[in-house]
């Protein structure tokens, strides 16, 4: 996977994770929603048109092809591949938790043993809580980032079973394109930005600098519910790229 690409999807979602919040939390507040859906979703566009605008920029400055790039553009590179479509699912149900499921079942039944067992398990976890305590704020977002961290340990799994067939993939793509980063110091760039990932959201350390009124509005709710998801698909890309530069046997 080049990093053009990882950076276009990682951006729309991003962009539209942090949309669906920001109408969630206008309605909560008690704006319109034909108001508030038009302003978001323009504001929304604008956002994914200016990062898909600097990514197709690197990735065709980059490329040094002679083929127009609509001309590469071939219907398979729509269709998102088995990774991709879980990964999306995995993102809208843990909005869909976040905006009905997750404030209606503070520590109740299964949402407490999920916190609990997350709590135990993973440092960054018991560093949110302990945020969220600071701030007298949870509102379900402990279980909506217990919930996220279930996912991506799910889907980091999954896609780890399907590692070497990736890599391929990515020597294949390099073999029909000349990448403007050779495989070794693309992997070493994933690897990179997901060390700092861990450090920041898996160990924690990002959540002390945060104010409280970061939790209550889009910052935190892409923070808890979107994340951890990302890491995980960050991850993934960095195992396939190294194992990609490796010599095949």
């Amino acid at each position: 996977m080049g990093i053009a690409r990882l950076l276009a999807k990682g951006w729309i979602i991003f962009c539209l994770f942090a949309g669906a919040h920001a109408i969630r939390l206008a309605l909560l507040a008690g704006v319109p929603l034909q108001s508030t859906a038009f302003a978001v979703g323009i504001c929304a566009a604008l956002f994914i048109a200016m990062g898909l605008l600097f990514v197709g920029g690197f990735g065709a400055s980059a490329g040094h092809s002679s083929t127009p790039w609509l001309a590469r553009l071939k219907p398979h590179h729509l269709i998102p591949g088995f990774n991709e479509t879980v990964f999306m699912v995995f993102v809208g149900l843990s909005f869909l938790n976040q905006a009905l499921v997750a404030p209606r079942v503070i520590d109740r039944g299964v949402a407490g043993a999920l916190e609990n067992a997350l709590y135990f398990m993973l440092p960054g976890q018991r560093a949110l809580v302990h945020a969220l305590d600071g701030c007298t704020l949870d509102g379900g977002r402990a279980f909506a980032a217990a919930f996220a961290w279930l996912l991506a340990i799910v889907y980091l799994a999954s896609a780890a079973s399907r590692l070497k067939l990736q890599a391929g993939l990515i020597r294949l793509e390099a073999g029909e394109r000349v990448q403007p980063l050779g495989p070794t110091l693309r992997a070493f760039l994933f690897g990179t930005v997901a060390v700092v990932g861990i450090q920041f959201l898996f160990v924690g350390s990002a959540y002390p600098w945060l104010n409280c009124s970061a939790f209550a509005n889009v910052t935190g709710a892409v923070l808890v519910g979107l994340a951890p998801l990302m890491l995980a698909y960050l991850i993934v890309a960095a195992l396939a790229s190294l194992m990609a530069a490796a010599p095949e046997k």
